[in-house]
């Protein structure tokens, strides 16, 4: 037995894990609003990066209010009801690392949807829907499959496991990525294209990014913040597993990152020579998005398979997600980072591969602490039955069909309040210039063009 000196030591090392793959977590805001300002036109810039850390400044309080407790706060299978404001909080189930780590999910989701919508929308609708997101919608998805009262939580602790597993997504391309997808999709189908993505005839036009050099260096700051949202959910680093005295969550962590680290890889792979046959050149751009393609849909099985499997993954998330584009570019659906074909389209596909590849002995040690004797449902492929894939196909329809129900009549409402989409006028001159009073780079070509300075006066004074 453990004496409380030694106890202490490993809560306090599993503390330190937690709050350090927390931080690792939030250095995403920083990749994603570089990746967002190199995305959009340059007269764009400034508004792209303020959304951000808007999203993140409002999911914060929201999640902190509210979230939270819907998501960890115990009494039924569908919403937590207790925790509000942190309140009784810490206890013998959750401290203040765990919160930081949750938060720090909480307000990513909020900014994956701020890329479909981008370069067209209000200030105003952010703070609206950022505030919605964090606080409510997405916490509801983390409780059905996070808490471990959670009616699709594949958890220990669970009571009568959903086809007698539950729906495995380890750090959430379900939870958290298809949530933002799904929201993201409803924003830029209710705003429409941005002026001009489309001619006359519906032929998608490119509004290519303004900055290349901060899309790659966006990418790889969400690479490097993978390394805490995937491997950092386990949450515990000391925790030995009975069969394998050697072996522990430590050693599921080593491999979460590699098999991270490959599907991400090989769906950047893809993409390249993909998309060089396709368009007859390589795009960095589009090797960048196919890299977090692969990230994206290796999230929900990162624990549960072997290295070979992550490959698989990436390969088929790349194609997934050329496909979507593909298809978004027919159907004149403008999405100005593919956010909602990345992280909606591969996060439904990562629920599914693991669905098919989970490996039975990883799912015993991440879900059980690998103890001896126990079986569980794995991967159909892998010969492990029906029950984890119609887990996971339950987790997809939930979610598209949870957030479809509470995203969509808002910005349904917010359009038709004039709330949502800017004015033409407005959307031409740019969103910096006609929102925020200048541009995010002091010498902005459009400055010295004569006819800005008419522009800038008739849009400030009302009169255009």
């Amino acid at each position: 037995m453990a004496t409380s000196w030694e106890t202490s030591v490993t809560e306090s090392i599993n503390a330190v894990y937690l709050l350090f793959s927390a931080y690792l977590v939030f250095v995403m805001q920083l990749g994603f609003a570089m990746l967002c300002a190199g995305s959009v036109r340059a007269k764009n810039a400034l508004n792209v990066m303020l959304t951000n850390v808007v999203d993140a400044v409002v999911g914060t309080v929201s999640y902190y209010l509210f979230g939270f407790a819907f998501a960890f706060g115990g009494s039924n299978p569908f919403i937590g009801t207790s925790f509000f404001a942190l309140h009784h909080v810490p206890n013998d189930s959750y401290d203040y690392a765990y919160f930081l780590y949750q938060w720090a999910f909480a307000i990513a989701v909020a900014g994956i949807t701020s890329g479909s919508i981008a370069e067209r929308t209000q200030f105003s609708a952010y703070l609206v829907y950022s505030s919605l997101l964090t606080g409510f919608v997405y916490p509801v998805v983390a409780h059905w499959v996070w808490s471990s009262e959670g009616w699709l939580s594949p958890s220990a602790g669970g009571v009568g496991l959903l086809f007698g597993s539950g729906a495995i997504d380890f750090a959430g391309s379900g939870v958290v990525h298809l949530v933002g997808g799904i929201a993201g999709l409803w924003g830029a189908v209710i705003e429409g294209p941005r002026v001009g993505r489309f001619d006359a005839f519906g032929k998608p036009v490119p509004m290519r990014g303004h900055n290349a050099t901060l899309v790659v260096l966006g990418t790889f700051l969400l690479w490097f913040g993978w390394f805490g949202f995937n491997p950092g959910s386990y949450a515990r680093i000391l925790v030995p597993y009975p069969d394998a005295p050697d072996q522990g969550n430590w050693t599921g962590v080593g491999r979460t990152a590699v098999t991270t680290a490959l599907a991400g890889s090989t769906a950047g792979l893809v993409t390249l020579f993909g998309r060089r046959l396709l368009a007859g050149h390589w795009d960095a751009l589009d090797v960048c998005n196919g890299l977090l393609g692969g990230f994206v849909a290796i999230t929900s099985g990162c624990a549960v398979v072997e290295p070979w499997a992550a490959i698989v993954c990436g390969f088929f998330a790349a194609w997934v997600l050329i496909g979507l584009n593909t298809l978004a570019l027919k159907l004149r659906f403008d999405d100005p980072l593919e956010a909602a074909p990345l992280h909606g389209g591969c996060g439904a596909w990562g629920l599914i591969f693991t669905g098919l590849f989970a490996k039975e002995e990883l799912v015993v040690q991440a879900y059980e602490s690998g103890e001896v004797g126990v079986s569980r449902p794995f991967g159909l492929l892998l010969g492990g039955g029906w029950g984890l894939l119609l887990a996971q196909v339950v987790e997809v329809v939930v979610i598209v069909g949870w957030v479809s129900l509470t995203m969509a009549p808002l910005f349904y409402v917010l359009h038709k309040l004039h709330l949502l989409r800017i004015s033409v006028d407005e959307e031409l001159a740019g969103l910096d210039i006609s929102s925020h009073g200048g541009y995010a780079y002091v010498a902005h070509p459009e400055e010295h063009h004569p006819r800005f300075y008419a522009d800038y006066t008739s849009i400030a004074d009302g009169t255009r």
